[in-house]
């Protein structure tokens, strides 16, 4: 049956260089390898063709697109001031502003003085109007802020310092930086991190305010590959910390913020498998660790004998329980956990135990941090929100619990009450319960009638919690479920779901979101009428079940898709290769080669009718190098059959970021084409 989006235009056909490749005993043939050179003028003409072909497409679901941008639009509210935080004697917030793309980073005014805007993304955009803020550091004396920013879309950031005086940078830049820094306690010294070529932070560097960068001091080198470094400092503003990270491993040393010229000091030297982090308290080191302690629990150890030997227990998880940070303020233990596959925040009283837990409290909810919070602070500022539920920001005092309204997020034209949202299961192959998120319209049955959109991701111990987004009332108004998938990878349900859906165990992220997909079909949604969406490694999640089970979707969105698993995987020229070994694999090594191989995208073709396909790459992502998306689309377009959907390819060829257009309505453009591509191949049943 056509749709809207079928294109009559023939698709571009991408040269063909075989070239073999043989490993570990298998022979295998990649014919669009050339694409890996990005100097290649053949694959710049080739991404236009691609983005040609799928513009020509687009335009014909142009009214839709409309539709859904005006409806998004709608939903943002033109201006509006978030919930503002104290840093020191002086209270800042940000401002988004109608019209603009980019949101206004303020400081309250004080004594009488009018409020003032720091930063505007606006001021700061580049020649294609992109601009991404990576860090935004205050000095503690509230007199200069660090801030970085990227024009392009590459992660590549220049660091500049804004005189808040004058509001007038001063004339050192630092170029290359990446997104961590930390400042001395005068506010006379910043420690940034720097990148390498292959967008690895490996070296932390300290800066002289006033001086030339030239004259910048080398304070720590990483040279393992799998180790990324960033530096802050506790909470307390007493230590730098540098910490060197892999996917499981972590090590941490310390300089004290009042003699920021002093040699970083070891906590605990790096053991395989073995991951801590550090703040610090009343002379003593506050470490969370996996030590001893699959979930992790909370130690201390004297800052003059860090080392493990000396770390005794503050705090351990209860049954079902994750501790992911503990924030060491004067009178409590902040912690951050998750139970029962929803996050929770628990402050422990320190001298007398007493316990105050903050819950989302409503349907499939989700609660974090909203602010930052500073050693002092008796009182915090959380956010609550669901799939349904706009966010709203509520102070709570952890001494009593009493939690107060501080905003509400105005969404106009929304009734959150015509939406329902809850947490259910779906049963995997090997029986474990994977938890899915459902959001629908009350008066949208869930009789095995209404098509449905899944969305997943599953890796890197990552979490995807329920939050609300003003696309999603499109989707749910036309009468759409949507199915937000925790399968295993992702740290929904703590340390233990990460590692069985990793390295060898790889396969039950996938096998875990078919799993919710058919839970769905068997009487809640239409079988015939399931799409699925992914971004990078849920590009890779899209890609795998489209491989898999190419009959179970009407339609696929894989974004910045990482499919060329094994080729990239033995790239160490290429961003994330080394440092990724430890949550993919090493394909030089037989037995993890074989895994790898029986999951990646490209080295395996869709048995029977493919459905529609669009994936997405941006030119200058580091992360998911856009050949990646190029070459897995070319060879299934070159071996596709006239009853397959419709595929597309949509790169970015200007500035553009791994996950969107940085802008607000620049992003709700890119979502309205998103949508209305799914709900082009949603609207009918046979496909």
């Amino acid at each position: 049956m056509p749709h809207d989006l079928d294109n009559t235009a023939v698709p571009p056909v991408a040269p063909r260089e075989p070239h073999e490749h043989e490993l570990h005993g298998r022979r295998w043939t990649d014919d669009y390898g050339w694409m890996r050179d990005h100097s290649d003028p053949r694959f710049l003409a080739y991404l236009r063709a691609e983005r040609g072909y799928y513009d020509a497409a687009a335009n014909r679901l142009e009214g839709l697109q409309t539709e859904v941008f005006h409806e998004v639009e709608r939903r943002l509210l033109p201006t509006d001031d978030s919930v503002s935080w104290r840093h020191g004697s002086r209270f800042y917030y940000t401002r988004t502003v109608a019209g603009s793309e980019y949101e206004q980073f303020l400081q309250a005014g004080h004594d009488g003085d009018s409020d003032r805007v720091l930063l505007d993304g606006a001021w700061l955009a580049g020649p294609d109007g992109f601009a991404e803020i990576g860090l935004r550091e205050l000095s503690p004396d509230n007199t200069l802020l660090a801030y970085s920013v990227d024009t392009t879309g590459d992660e590549v950031y220049r660091l500049k310092f804004l005189q808040l005086a004058t509001l007038t940078d001063l004339s050192e830049e630092l170029p290359r930086t990446y997104y961590t820094g930390a400042w001395s306690a005068d506010s006379g010294t910043f420690f940034y991190t720097v990148h390498d070529d292959l967008f690895r932070p490996h070296q932390v560097w300290r800066h002289l305010i006033g001086t030339s960068p030239e004259a910048d001091v080398l304070v720590l080198q990483e040279d393992d590959a799998r180790f990324d470094l960033t530096v802050q400092t506790t909470r307390d503003l007493r230590w730098i910390m540098i910490e060197a990270r892999s996917r499981d491993t972590a090590e941490w040393r310390m300089i004290p913020a009042d003699a920021p010229h002093t040699a970083p000091v070891l906590v605990a030297p790096r053991r395989k498998g073995v991951d801590y982090s550090v703040d610090h308290a009343d002379g003593r080191l506050v470490i969370v660790t996996d030590d001893g302690a699959p979930e992790f629990r909370v130690m201390s150890a004297p800052v003059a004998t860090p080392g493990p030997e000396h770390w005794t227990e503050l705090l351990a998880p209860r049954p079902g329980e994750r501790i992911t940070a503990c924030h060491a303020l004067r009178r409590h233990w902040l912690v951050e956990l998750r139970r029962d596959g929803f996050p929770l925040l628990r402050a422990v009283d320190r001298a007398t135990g007493a316990v105050v837990e903050m819950a989302a409290e409503i349907d499939a909810g989700h609660i974090r941090l909203a602010t930052p919070v500073e050693y002092g602070d008796t009182t915090v500022t959380v956010v609550v929100e669901s799939l349904t539920e706009p966010p709203s920001w509520h102070s709570v005092d952890l001494c009593t619990g009493v939690r107060e309204l501080r905003k509400r997020r105005e969404v106009p034209g929304y009734d959150a009450t015509a939406y329902r949202t809850a947490r259910r299961h779906a049963t995997a192959p090997d029986g474990t319960a994977v938890p899915v998120t459902l959001a629908w319209r009350a008066d949208t049955p869930l009789d095995g009638t209404a098509p449905a959109l899944l969305y997943g991701y599953g890796a890197y111990e990552s979490v995807l919690d329920p939050e609300f987004d003003p696309v999603l009332p499109s989707l749910l108004d036309r009468g759409v479920v949507y199915a937000l998938t925790h399968p295993r990878g992702g740290g929904e349900n703590g340390r233990r779901w990460w590692l069985d859906g990793h390295l060898a165990a790889k396969a039950n992220t996938f096998t875990d979101h078919l799993a919710v997909a058919d839970w769905l079909a068997d009487g809640i949604a239409d079988g015939s009428r399931l799409a699925t969406r992914g971004l990078s490694a849920g590009g890779l999640l899209q890609g795998a079940v489209y491989t898999r089970r190419p009959g179970r979707w009407a339609a696929v969105v894989a974004e910045v898709p990482f499919v060329d698993v094994i080729t990239s995987m033995l790239d160490p020229d290429i961003p994330l290769t080394v440092n990724e070994w430890d949550e993919w694999g090493d394909p030089r090594k037989p037995d993890e080669f074989d895994w790898m191989w029986a999951y990646s995208p490209y080295n395996h073709l869709p048995q029977g009718r493919r459905p529609a396909l669009l994936a997405t790459g941006a030119l200058h992502d580091p992360r998911v190098m856009v050949h990646e998306p190029a070459k897995w689309v070319a060879r299934l377009r070159a071996t596709a059959t006239p009853d397959d959907g419709p595929l597309y390819l949509r790169p970015e060829l200007g500035s553009g970021a791994h996950t969107g257009p940085a802008g607000r309505y620049a992003h709700a453009h890119y979502e309205a084409e998103i949508t209305a591509f799914l709900l082009s191949h949603l609207r009918s049943a046979a496909l």
